[in-house]
């Protein structure tokens, strides 16, 4: 289990939360960067590099769906691994149009404890690198 390298962007305006996976990861050994609302993200997401994003929805400056509208026209300089959004319950449709517009999955915030955000992380990065050993 050798997470030394991967690269993880959490892009969430809930500081708290923010704090809290990014805090969950890097004890994991990962590679953590962070972004609070849309403009940062999208700047970080378009030089790329990273393993695993995990993207809000409901953003500041420019939300999930437009950031992911924008990396359909024009895709990252450094090939990223998958986008999971973030999201609370009851978004059914966004989370479609996340799907529709390249997202890998969803993870809702208010449904998950540490243990199965970690299950859930590790999961989509195996996905992204068929070589992976688990």
């Amino acid at each position: 289990m050798d997470n030394a390298g991967k690269k993880i962007l959490i892009v969430e305006d809930d500081q708290f939360l923010r704090e809290f996976y990014q805090e969950l990861l890097q004890e994991e050994g990962y590679i953590v960067d962070v972004a609070a609302d849309g403009e940062i993200a999208l700047k970080k997401i378009t030089e790329g590099g990273f393993s695993l994003v995990l993207l809000d929805i409901m953003l500041p400056k420019m939300d999930g769906i437009n950031i992911l509208k924008t990396l359909k026209t024009s895709p990252a300089k450094t090939p990223n691994g998958p986008v999971v959004c973030l999201t609370n319950l009851g978004q059914d449709t966004v989370i479609k149009q996340c799907f529709e517009l390249g997202a890998e999955g969803y993870l809702i915030k208010s449904a998950l404890n540490p243990d199965e955000v970690l299950v859930e992380i590790k999961s989509y990065l195996q996905k992204s690198s068929p070589n992976a050993k688990s």
